[in-house]
């Protein structure tokens, strides 16, 4: 087969369509200078309602009310907030909630399923079901039931009145290698991995996803039947023998090779396709023994909603070293492109860039060239990746001016750098770029928002199977948010700020002009959608890492979110289990403010006092907490290669930074971004004293071996 190929010749079906997602839109378009949308053609935006994740079915995350408006926003208050789980701070949340006849739903990383009064705030009911997990990141409504999954991988159906179980179904059952397992059951093949991403309901279907690309799980994506459980079909992202696919995986690779859609798909109940996005293929970072394209890793497929056969595949990144999966969810809309209708399919990834299809063929609306790019022989690298028409939303390589400034000493590059062994920085890294945030696409300004991340990666593949895939230890996050217009593929404005909001940070547009996303440090904020300044904060009390929703009781527009933090970029994100409404007028006030998140890659190993450690730094070796002494053997690959990687000293102390005369290679020990000291290259047996008599906290790291950092805090 062709091996660009990204799209086959199949006629689009048909099916027939639901409120969520038909109609018009609601507001009326202005000229096509504006990039509105095409009149009576956009998928329906939300109103009242607000029934899945991402809103409708089109993942637009955009309403039609507009009672609360860039000019009366400053007025907005808490309606009512509650602690879902007893004001627990054990983990995060990333549930998108869900509003449908004034009720909210959601579930908690705790596996309690909520529906709560919209009005009042009064849980109506709760339901426990399963084990933890962080994945469950959006119910689905259909049928009178709610659809949701939980930690030991089964789906679960719930009476949407009362919370009882109607039926549960256990998938990703691991055959183990059983010749007898049935393939019709949809559940032979590969490791088994774990259920993901926000559930969709559609005529009738529920739509699963799963995770586990890191660990060698073989991706598929699920339809159930949604009044048995049943499946109906799998597809996966690893084709099996005599599949469309097959021959782009070296061997056997396909088995273990990731390429899962953690992320909730778009629907098309027109065109009859669901467009779901599948992530990076396993080994993440080492491209040696899965030579080829690696289909469908790194792409978007329209799938058939109703068989489950593909219709049309493209691949934003070919045989991924990067960790590049772009798993963001789709967006659907309809816009006017030089005069002429396109019904389109946004793609975003962490390259930075929007790939804007023909979600009828997956044709690029604004061409796509393949460009030439770094090889390495060992990775079996793609020579060339494709490159939109139009323009990133983000820098495809780091900047010394900005947050991506690279750690010094690491051999640097921007996107599709190649990489083996020895540590490599690459921007955009694999905190994005845009990652898994939920982009917004407005019916009243015609623009695609979509929060970003400012984040450099190091990689690199060592032998005896080490990889470090490890955001480069002490630096700085960022990230912003963008607006891009889909007509062209080009960036109308950009806001960029200290935090990264590429995780979890979904963007709601509405009718009344404003935008509304949440933040790491725990703020909510509404912004204004022509230029993203800033129109009001609110404290949630933990990190907000999930999409904000509007909905309408009576007449009354409201704002809900759910703040419960995240893991990443961010370890030390605020957790909790904070619900919140908003309304005009509210007399609630806010949270009182968490202990934000470090800005930067923190150290987070115990510090080791500098008496304890004879206030000496052993370079190139690792700390052995069980003795409180420097290991023994020499190491040039870890990140803790420092001998105690975290030390804590009185301002005045002397240091002494020693490279063992055992050791073969030579060491150093410099202080980056905050300099303050600089050992040069230290020989076998070679030392350097310094006195720290400035308080404050210093990463440092070794010029030989880059990746090796440590930090001292002098008090």
């Amino acid at each position: 087969m062709d091996r660009r190929s990204f799209l086959t010749s199949t006629a689009a079906g048909t099916a027939a369509t639901v409120s969520l997602i038909n109609g018009t839109s609601a507001e009326a378009a202005e000229p096509d200078t504006l990039g509105r949308p095409v009149p009576d053609q956009s998928h329906a935006a939300t109103g009242a309602d607000f029934p899945k994740a991402g809103g409708n079915l089109g993942n637009q995350n955009h309403s039609s009310l507009k009672k609360i408006t860039a000019g009366n926003v400053r007025k907005l208050g808490g309606a009512w907030h509650i602690n879902l789980e007893n004001g627990s701070t054990a983990t995060h949340q990333q549930c998108a909630v869900i509003a449908q006849n004034g009720i909210l739903y959601l579930a908690t990383t705790q596996q309690n399923v909520f529906a709560v009064d919209g009005r009042t705030g009064n849980v109506k009911w709760k339901t426990g079901i399963g084990t933890e997990t962080t994945n469950m990141r959006g119910l689905a409504l259909g049928r009178g039931l709610a659809f949701t999954i939980s930690g030991d991988n089964k789906v679960h159906a719930l009476d949407q009145k009362t919370g009882a179980v109607v039926w549960s179904r256990e998938l990703l059952v691991e055959d183990q290698g059983d010749p007898d397992c049935d393939p019709a059951s949809g559940q032979c093949g590969g490791s088994k991995g774990g259920l993901a991403g926000a559930v969709v309901h559609w005529d009738g279907l529920v739509y699963i996803g799963t995770q586990g690309s890191t660990a060698g799980a073989r991706g598929r994506a699920y339809a159930l039947d949604a009044s048995t459980g049943e499946v109906v079909w799998t597809f996966w992202g690893t084709p099996g023998p005599g599949e469309y696919g097959h021959d782009t995986w070296e061997g056997d690779s396909w088995k273990t090779g990731g390429a899962v859609c953690w992320i909730h798909p778009a629907v098309d109940p027109e065109l009859g396709l669901v467009y779901w996005t599948f992530g990076n293929p396993y080994p993440r970072t080492d491209g040696s023994s899965r030579g080829g394209d690696n289909l469908f890793a790194n792409s978007l497929v329209a799938i058939d909603a109703k068989t489950g056969k593909r219709r049309w595949h493209f691949q934003s990144v070919h045989h991924d070293i990067w960790d590049y999966d772009g798993v963001m969810s789709p967006v659907l809309a309809d816009i006017l492109v030089k005069g002429r209708k396109q019904r389109v399919v946004v793609y975003g990834s962490k390259t930075g860039m929007y790939y804007i299809l023909d979600r009828a063929t997956g044709k690029p609306v604004h061409g796509m060239e393949e460009r030439p790019v770094p090889q390495h022989a060992a990775q079996k690298t793609s020579p060339t990746q494709p490159f939109p028409g139009g323009e990133p939303f983000v820098d495809t390589e780091p900047r010394l001016d900005k947050a991506t400034r690279p750690v010094p000493f690491y051999p640097t590059g921007g996107l599709f750098e190649a990489h083996w062994d020895r540590a490599t920085i690459i921007f955009p890294g694999a905190g994005g770029g845009a990652d898994w945030s939920s982009p917004s696409f407005s019916h009243r300004t015609g623009l695609v928002y979509v929060g970003y991340g400012l984040i450099n990666s190091a990689y690199s593949n060592t032998h005896g199977g080490r990889v470090n895939t490890a955001r480069p230890l002490g630096e700085y996050f960022a990230g912003g948010l963008a607006a891009v217009d889909p007509r062209t593929n080009t960036v109308t404005w950009r806001q960029e700020g200290a935090w990264s909001l590429a995780h979890g940070n979904g963007v709601l547009s509405t009718a009344g002009g404003v935008l509304f996303q949440g933040r790491p440090d725990g703020i909510l904020t509404a912004l204004d959608d022509r230029d993203g300044s800033e129109l009001w904060t609110w404290q949630c009390g933990a990190g907000v890492n999930t999409s904000p929703l509007t909905y309408e009781i009576d007449g009354e527009q409201y704002i809900a979110v759910l703040a419960g933090g995240n893991g990443l970029p961010y370890p030390d994100i605020p957790k909790g289990d904070h619900l919140w409404a908003f309304k005009l007028g509210g007399g609630v006030g806010p949270a009182p403010a968490p202990t934000p998140p470090s800005r930067r890659n923190q150290i987070r190993s115990a510090p080791v006092t500098g008496e304890t450690a004879h206030n000496t730094v052993t370079l190139g070796r690792v700390w052995d907490s069980a003795k409180n002494a420097p290991g023994a053997a020499e190491n040039l690959v870890g990140q803790n290669a420092m001998s105690p990687q975290h030390l804590s000293i009185a301002k005045g102390t002397a240091i002494t930074f020693t490279n063992p005369a055992d050791n073969k290679s030579a060491h150093g020990a410099v202080a980056f971004f905050e300099a303050e000291f600089d050992t040069g290259l230290l020989m076998p047996g070679q030392s350097y004293t310094y006195t720290f008599d400035t308080p404050g906290e210093y990463f440092y790291n070794d010029p030989i071996a880059p990746q090796s950092t440590g930090k001292i805090v002098v008090k």
